[in-house]
């Protein structure tokens, strides 16, 4: 083989892989978007189960207090209802609304920010464009071509 061979099968090689790197992203886009945006959900709905089975492990307890200290619902009555305690040797905590308002708030805030990151390569976001995968397509079909026109194979002489 001789080295103009070599350096054809090379460039060949480089063209055609690129060119088909790109004529599969503009075709495969639309559904790396789809399964990008489905783990997402996905990863979404597995938390939402796990805040759930938190909240219910949590009324299970509060539910086996309870069933073995009848007292615990006037214990905690204050803190529930907004009824004055009945404790005369206790101190119990102030809380205004506007403090409970500011804790709520901090607390959905933080909630918010872990669901809003995205799990969808930036990448894959703007191939999703209609005229960019257009422009992709093109763009793989021409360089597949090219490589298929200057770098194939030399007619023989005789």
């Amino acid at each position: 083989m001789t080295r103009q061979n070599i350096l054809r099968l090379f460039l060949f090689i480089l063209f055609f892989s690129i060119g088909a790197a790109a004529f599969s992203a503009a075709i495969l886009c639309g559904d790396l978007y789809r399964y990008y945006h489905s783990k997402q959900l996905l990863e979404a709905s597995r938390r939402s189960l796990d805040k759930l089975e938190s909240l219910n492990a949590d009324y299970d307890a509060l539910l086996n207090q309870l069933r073995k200290d009848p007292n615990f619902i006037e214990r905690i009555a204050a803190a529930t209802l907004g009824t004055e305690p009945k404790g005369t040797d206790t101190v119990y905590p102030k809380t205004t609304a506007e403090q409970l308002a500011a804790a709520r708030k901090a607390l959905t805030e933080n909630s918010k920010q872990e669901t809003i990151k995205s799990m969808i390569p930036k990448w894959v976001e703007r191939c999703n464009k209609p005229y960019r995968r257009a422009i992709l397509f093109l763009a793989g079909a021409c360089l597949i071509l090219i490589s298929f026109m200057w770098f194939g194979s030399v007619a023989q002489k005789k």
